[in-house]
């Protein structure tokens, strides 16, 4: 009996998930049967077998798909962070692309005129800031303003589905980067966050769509990315694979200062942190000290191709995850910069920056109180632990939305 039970567990274990894509191909696109449809998406919406969910729609004789909307980086993921995209004709479908990344990151009346449903099919990384659940939301609150579905074709949550870090955000810092009272890793699905967005009101004026979540099939809220056996396709630029999805979260915040280099514009983009004027030895030794759970520091020098330290020679630490599941992805940058003040007083990463940036800096931390408790001399551990009660307040929320065991 023992050896059957660990056998269908092993078996679980091993079949690969259904993203929401192969779920709707399987079911021979039924609920966009008879629609027009408008489809939100960037290389990252592919079948299991490589294909692009734009293609599998064009073609599908089932689907008329009539308009393509981009979110950063936009359709073809041609695009670096933060550049505004114009709208274009796509070369492959003739079909007109939106840009919601340009001038208007809210589908407007004039480009959902003729839609009926808008799909979203995304994958996305857990990460407050990552910017594709803020499109997720425009796309929603557009629709429900004209009277249109919404149908998100769920994909794993590649930091895994149970992990909650990081404090919620303040709302007096919302941004694209950060727009909902959510914790910097939120472990949801997009399309469980979706119905959080709708369940909650939290789109503008708390309007409602008319949505439908395509569930994903096999998948688990353990799981990380190599269990789901799904191919990975870089997010962005600087999330090559599944490894720099869990870096962003580690350090991510730290680089928008732009007072220190975190690996962009090197091979190891979030793996490291690093400065003209560090000893990469005295740091990794200080980092260690601290004995974080699950990563370990090892001194660096390197330098960039491309950035703001371009040629320079760089002196630093690589941070390795030892093990993911017992780390704190986002509490480890706050550990970082206070050791960095601690060692280098005379170079503290927010005097530094210029304004600007350290505004930059809020929006991603959801507020100044990180900030300006880090320059105060208050201790990381200390900053982390007020956290618990808001984000205890949230998993009480959060469960209500949650679609998978």
């Amino acid at each position: 009996m023992l050896s059957y039970a660990l056998l269908m567990v092993c078996t679980l274990a091993a079949a690969q998930v259904k993203s929401g894509i192969d779920v709707l191909a399987a079911s021979d696109f039924n609920i966009l049967k008879g629609k027009r449809v408008g489809l939100v998406t960037n290389p990252t919406g592919i079948t299991s077998s490589y294909e692009s969910t734009v293609d599998v729609l064009a073609r599908s004789p089932q689907v008329t798909l009539v308009a393509l909307f981009g979110p950063e980086h936009g359709v073809r993921g041609d695009v670096t962070a933060g550049a505004k995209i114009e709208n274009f004709t796509d070369s492959a479908t003739g079909l007109p692309v939106y840009s919601l990344y340009g001038k208007t990151r809210k589908p407007t009346p004039e480009m959902l005129k003729g839609i009926d449903v808008m799909v979203y099919d995304i994958q996305d990384i857990g990460s407050r800031s990552y910017t594709y659940i803020n499109t997720l939301a425009y796309v929603m609150e557009a629709a429900a303003e004209q009277g249109i579905e919404v149908v998100v074709l769920d994909r794993p949550n590649p930091l895994n589905g149970a992990r909650v870090e990081g404090n919620i955000l303040d709302l007096k810092f919302r941004s694209f980067v950060g727009q909902y009272p959510i914790p910097y890793v939120y472990g949801m699905t997009c399309g469980e966050f979706a119905q959080m967005l709708n369940g909650e009101r939290w789109l503008a004026n708390g309007v409602q769509c008319s949505l439908t979540v395509v569930k994903m099939e096999q998948w688990k809220r353990w799981m990380h990315w190599e269990n789901t056996k799904l191919p990975w396709v870089p997010t962005s630029p600087h999330v090559p694979n599944m490894e720099s999805a869990l870096y962003y979260s580690a350090i991510g915040m730290l680089g928008e200062l732009e007072t220190m280099n975190i690996g962009v514009g090197y091979t190891m983009p979030f793996q490291l942190v690093g400065q003209e004027w560090i000893n990469g030895r005295r740091l990794a030794e200080a980092l260690n000290a601290k004995g974080l759970p699950g990563v370990r520091f090892r001194p660096i020098s390197y330098k960039p191709y491309y950035g703001k330290q371009t040629g320079k020679q760089l002196s630093g630490v690589q941070i390795h995850i030892t093990d993911r599941s017992v780390m704190n992805l986002t509490n480890l940058q706050l550990h970082v910069i206070e050791t960095l003040i601690a060692l280098y007083p005379d170079k503290n990463p927010f005097t530094l920056a210029d304004s600007s940036r350290n505004a930059m800096f809020d929006k991603v931390a959801g507020t100044d109180k990180v900030r300006l408790q880090l320059s105060a001399g208050v201790k990381a551990e200390t900053i982390i632990a007020s956290w618990t009660s808001e984000v205890s307040a949230f998993m009480s929320v959060r469960k209500k939305y949650l679609l998978y065991d």
